[in-house]
C-alpha cells in the first residue's frame, strides 16, 4: 500500500469514527487526488477550522473552483459557518 493509499485509509477512518459517517471510497479518493502534493505537507495537509479567513480559502479555492459547487449547497451543509453568506 503506497502513501496516498494509507492517507485516504486514514480520511476514511476519520469519517467513519469522528463524524460518524460512511464515507463514498470513490469520492474520497478522487477529491485526495485532486488535493495533489499537498496531501503530504502536514501544514496543507489541514484547515485550520476556527479561523473565518481559512475557511473562505477553503470554500472558494477548493469546494467552489475544483469541486464546482454552488455556494447554496455549501451553505446547506455548513449553515453554521456560512449563515453570513447570501
Amino acid at each position: 500500500m503506497g502513501k496516498r493509499d494509507e492517507l485516504i485509509a486514514k480520511y476514511a477512518d476519520d469519517l467513519k469514527n469522528k463524524c460518524g459517517m460512511t464515507p463514498d471510497m470513490d469520492l474520497l479518493t478522487k477529491v485526495t487526488i485532486g488535493c495533489g502534493p499537498s496531501i503530504y505537507n502536514a501544514d496543507a495537509s489541514t484547515v485550520a477550522g476556527s479561523q473565518q479567513r481559512e475557511l473562505e480559502t477553503v470554500k472558494n479555492s477548493f469546494l467552489m473552483k475544483k469541486l464546482g459547487l454552488a455556494t447554496d449547497l455549501i451553505c446547506q451543509r455548513f449553515p453554521d459557518e456560512y449563515s453570513h453568506l447570501p
